[in-house]
C-alpha cells in the first residue's frame, strides 16, 4: 500500500524508513562478520545470511515504500554490507526459479521409504523451493557397483579381487538417468552416496578401493557430459560410542575425497557431519536399546538406519552443507 502523500511529508517519511533499513542492514552486517569470524564451519546453526534477510525484512515492515524510491539507497546498502566483509553470495539474493532436478543414487540410508528404514533422501525435497524436483533412485543393500549394474554383478570374484559382471550392462535405474530425453539435463544435480555395503568381503557387494574411485568417476563424468553437476557424499555414520563420544566407523572416506579431487566434484563429508550431530544430540553413551529414548527416536531398531525424525535431520545436514560449501544449488534452498 502506498504511503499517503501530504506536501513534503512523503519524502521525509521515506528517508526515515530507509535510514532505519540502512542502519539495520549495517548493524546486521557487523553481526554477520563477527559470526563468520567466531563460528566454526561445522557449527549446527542457521546461516548468518538468513538472519540478515530476516532483520532487513523486519526493518522494512515498519512501512511500505515504492521501489522507485529505494534506488538511491540500494547501492549504499550493498556497499555497506561489502565494506563490513559480507560477501555478495551471503547477501540476500532472490531464490532460483529455473527448474532443476536432483537425481539421487545410493543405498538404504538414502532411499525412499515410509517406514523404517527411512532414507534421508526421502526427506530432502522439503528443504528446497518449488523449482526443484527430487528423483531418488537409491536402493537398499546396494554397493556402487550393484547399483550401477543390477542384476549383472555375480557372486564370483576374479583374480584381481573384484566381482565379475556378466553381462556388463547398466541397470535400468542408471540407464534412466542417462536417457537423452528424460534423464539428466544441463543444470541438474546428481548426489552419489555409497560406501557401506561396498565394504563386504564377498561378492556380489564387494568393491575394492580403486574400483570404487573408478566408478565414482564414471558416474561423475556421465553427469558432467550432460551439463549436470555431480556431488559425492561420504557414507553416513552408524551410531558407535567410545565412552560418551560418538565416533566415525565407515570406510571409503579417502577414496571419496580422492575421486572428488580427480573429477573436480565437491564432496560433502556426511560421515563426519552425521557423527558430529550424534554428539550434539547426546546420543552417547547409550544402553544399546534402539527402541526407546533419544536413540530410539533417531534410529530404527539397529545402529545404522533412520526413523523419520533421524532422516529429516540427516537431510538437513546435507542441505546446510550445500549452503556452507557455496554449492550453487544453495540458491534453491528455502
Amino acid at each position: 500500500m502506498d504511503i499517503p502523500q501530504t506536501g513534503e511529508a512523503r519524502p521525509v517519511r521515506h528517508r526515515k524508513l530507509f535510514s532505519l533499513v540502512f542502519a539495520a542492514m549495517v548493524f546486521v552486517a557487523a553481526v554477520i562478520v563477527a559470526a563468520m569470524t567466531a563460528a566454526p564451519a561445522s557449527a549446527l546453526t542457521a546461516p548468518a545470511s538468513a538472519n540478515a534477510v530476516t532483520a532487513a525484512n523486519a526493518a522494512t515492515a515498519a512501512g511500505s515504500v515504492e521501489s522507485s524510491d529505494c534506488s538511491e539507497y540500494a547501492s549504499s546498502v550493498t556497499a555497506a554490507l561489502a565494506a563490513a566483509g559480507v560477501p555478495a553470495a551471503a547477501q540476500a539474493a532472490p531464490a532460483a526459479t529455473t527448474p532443476v532436478t536432483i537425481w539421487m543414487a545410493g543405498d538404504s540410508t538414502m532411499m525412499n521409504a515410509t517406514t523404517c528404514p527411512i532414507g534421508w533422501g526421502s526427506q530432502f525435497a522439503p528443504y528446497f523451493n518449488s523449482s526443484v524436483t527430487v528423483k531418488n533412485s537409491a536402493v537398499g543393500g546396494r554397493s556402487i557397483q550393484t547399483w550401477l549394474y543390477d542384476p549383472n554383478v555375480t557372486t564370483t570374484m576374479n583374480s584381481a579381487g573384484e566381482c565379475v559382471i556378466s553381462p556388463e550392462t547398466y541397470s535400468t535405474r542408471w540407464q534412466a538417468m542417462l536417457d537423452s530425453s528424460t534423464g539428466m539435463k544441463a543444470g541438474d544435480y546428481l548426489f552419489i552416496a555409497f560406501g557401506i555395503n561396498d565394504g563386504s568381503t564377498t561378492c556380489n557387494r564387494h568393491v575394492g578401493s580403486a574400483r570404487y574411485q573408478e566408478l565414482l568417476g564414471v558416474m561423475a563424468k556421465a553427469a558432467q557430459a550432460r551439463g549436470a553437476h555431480p556431488i559425492f557424499l561420504t557414507p553416513t555414520a552408524a551410531i558407535t560410542c567410545s565412552g560418551s563420544t560418538a565416533v566415525g566407523n565407515r570406510g571409503f572416506l579417502t577414496e571419496t575425497f580422492a575421486a572428488g579431487t580427480a573429477n573436480n566434484v565437491p564432496v560433502i563429508d556426511l560421515h563426519k557431519l552425521s557423527y558430529t550431530l550424534y554428539n550434539a544430540l547426546g546420543l552417547c553413551p547409550n544402553n544399546g536399546d534402539y527402541t526407546t529414548g533419544a536413540v530410539g527416536a533417531f534410529f530404527c531398531n539397529d545402529h545404522t538406519h533412520f526413523e523419520a525424525a533421524g532422516a529429516v535431520q540427516i537431510a538437513g545436514l546435507v542441505a546446510k552443507a550445500i549452503r556452507d560449501q557455496g554449492i550453487a544449488l544453495a540458491s534453491y534452498l528455502k
